[in-house]
């Protein structure tokens, strides 16, 4: 089945349409759809590419996540499903360029992080088979590299770690690494990592006070060195110091409807995008100043098409190109910067 989902937009204006076309097999061939879509904003920042990527027929499962390896231009999906390939790796151009399956049963979140000198991709494992619970670093072929977790086992331990459901991770240039453990399991907590995967500090109880978490489902550190973690559960987003772990403040005052499941930053630092899986929505809050969480404004949003359901997304480091992976579409979607707005961005 392919799906193509076309936008349009306008500040001011609630504008935008979609189109199905499937491709079936069996008696009817052929099947056209056509639905309503509204994309509704104050100012337009982005437009959708309908061209990316070049064959979305790859797209064989449910997309869960995706992640953005800005320093050699590639795009890792991962989609979950029956006797598939479970990544798949693209350019940001478009075209496809391989898949692997190797020690994947069940992704949830991604990160790549690539430098000059290393070029990995990290996988959120939450299947219940002999690869689950576990985080898993790969080379950008699939080969294996390491294992946090214990495979297969969810737990709450922390010497050694163990894992229940981990949804996502951010890993900074430095080897430092922050995850959130807790996409419905027991664990709802937030742990940094030194690069010898050391304790540094640890956020673990669940909750609705500060530093306490329902479902943190998402994680991303801006250049400020603060922690943003969308406590999915509690609709509401916190904020914590890299280096001390020190709760900063929290936003929920833009979460009433559903509370976040994704959270990362434009590579200018002006915006934080945030999907709302339940509401087909993405929303672009402007940043705060720094020593300043404050509380959250809505500066843009685009709705999507009901059960398109954007679960996780990533951001080009290189282009400010957003990447969407819609778990109800079955597919990912590429939004390009407006120049206006990002006058530095080669898009």
């Amino acid at each position: 089945m392919k799906r193509l989902w076309l936008c349009a937009a306008g500040a001011g204006l609630s504008l935008a349409f979609l189109v199905l076309h499937s491709r079936l097999s069996g008696p009817s061939n052929l099947r056209d759809s056509i639905f309503q879509i509204s994309w509704r904003t104050k100012e337009s920042l982005y437009r959708l590419d309908v061209g990316w990527p070049k064959r979305s027929e790859r797209f064989t499962g449910a997309t869960f996540c995706v992640a953005v390896d800005s320093l050699n231009g590639l795009v890792y999906v991962a989609q979950r499903g029956d006797n598939i390939q479970k990544v798949l790796v693209f350019t940001e151009d478009g075209y496809f360029l391989r898949a692997w399956n190797h020690t994947v049963d069940t992704p949830h979140g991604m990160f790549a992080a690539s430098t000059l000198h290393e070029q990995s991709v990290w996988i959120t494992d939450v299947g219940s088979g002999s690869f689950g619970h576990t985080i898993k670093k790969y080379n950008s072929f699939g080969d294996l590299v390491q294992v946090l977790g214990t495979p297969g086992q969810k737990g709450t331990g922390l010497n050694p770690l163990q894992f229940d459901n981990p949804a996502e991770l951010y890993v900074e240039d430095t080897g430092d690494i922050y995850i959130v453990d807790g996409d419905g399991g027991l664990n709802n907590r937030l742990v940094k990592l030194s690069q010898d995967f050391m304790m540094l500090w640890l956020h673990g109880e669940n909750g609705t006070g500060p530093a306490k978490f329902n479902i943190p489902h998402s994680i991303t550190v801006d250049s400020s060195g603060r922690v943003w973690v969308a406590d999915r559960g509690n609709k509401r987003i916190q904020v914590f110091d890299k280096d001390t772990g020190a709760w900063l403040g929290a936003w929920n005052n833009c979460f009433t409807e559903e509370g976040p499941s994704s959270v990362r930053f434009t590579p200018d630092g002006k915006y934080v995008i945030v999907a709302q899986l339940n509401l087909s929505r993405l929303l672009f809050l402007a940043a705060p100043p720094v020593g300043n969480i404050g509380s959250c404004s809505v500066i843009s949003s685009i709705q999507l098409a009901d059960q398109v359901l954007p679960h996780l997304l990533d951001i080009s480091g290189e282009t400010g190109a957003i990447y969407v992976a819609e778990i109800g579409a079955k597919q990912v979607q590429k939004y390009i910067p407006l120049r206006s707005y990002f006058p530095l961005f080669h898009v």
